[in-house]
């Protein structure tokens, strides 16, 4: 099953909250798999665009449909700055990976191309488990092989200290703030594999971090962090 990834610099809109703008000039679209109907996904299609989705992988959002198939053993502490979202036990692949393949298999149903497993870094955060970079590795992979299986590409969201360990299981990077917190360079691994980087700023002027996403051939764009339609600045 042939697996399509954008070309590296490719454009790109983020969107995950209010209704899809499809009107956006982007090659790329990253939109919520859940929430977004496959008659949105086949209309981004037509467009010629690339359709990413969001699924939490790393922890449960409560609003999520499925919330009540996570038993409470596996839900930890509340993420920090979100208090719908609480961390998962990553090390319980059993109970875990049956959950997000349901969910993949969501997004193989509406349309989507790619997937975007998000809260991928868990073992460096006070979650409430004893969970540890190796724990990390074998559950990232694991998400990589689900995704792979269906014909989904993947992208590695943030995890920064493990990239060297994921690029080659994953098609893509997803970063937030790379710049802000200078750590840009941790994500070229994936450049020099061809694999493109889709990054955004949120806080940090177009002009502090331009120059250096366009020569390392990184696809920026600065949003509000709510992450609705709108597209503060991106690079061309």
């Amino acid at each position: 099953m042939a697996i399509r990834v954008p070309q590296v610099g490719a454009s790109w809109q983020y969107q995950l909250d209010g209704e899809i703008d499809v009107s956006v000039d982007a090659e790329v679209f990253d939109i919520d798999v859940e929430e977004t109907s496959a008659d949105v996904v086949a209309e981004l299609h037509r467009r010629g665009r690339y359709v990413i989705g969001y699924l939490d992988a790393g922890a449960v959002e409560r609003y999520r449909s499925d919330f009540g198939e996570f038993p409470t053993d596996v839900v930890g502490k509340k993420v920090e700055s979100w208090s719908d979202e609480r961390w998962l036990d990553i090390r319980r692949l059993d109970v875990l990976l049956p959950i997000m393949g349901r969910r993949m298999d969501l997004a193989v149903a509406k349309g989507f191309d790619a997937i975007e497993a998000d809260m991928v870094e868990a073992y460096t955060e006070k979650t409430g488990f004893r969970l540890t970079a190796a724990d990390q590795l074998t559950y990232n992979r694991a998400l990589a092989r689900l995704a792979h299986e269906r014909g989904l590409a993947i992208g590695l969201k943030n995890d920064l200290e493990q990239v060297p360990d994921l690029v080659g299981d994953f098609d893509f990077a997803i970063n937030e703030q790379c710049f802000e917190y200078d750590e840009s360079d941790a994500l070229l691994p994936f450049i020099r594999a061809g694999k493109p980087v889709f990054h955004v700023e949120y806080d940090l002027p177009l002009d502090r971090f331009a120059e250096q996403a366009r020569s390392v051939g990184f696809s920026s764009i600065r949003k509000h962090v709510d992450l609705d339609a709108r597209r503060w600045a991106w690079l061309h």
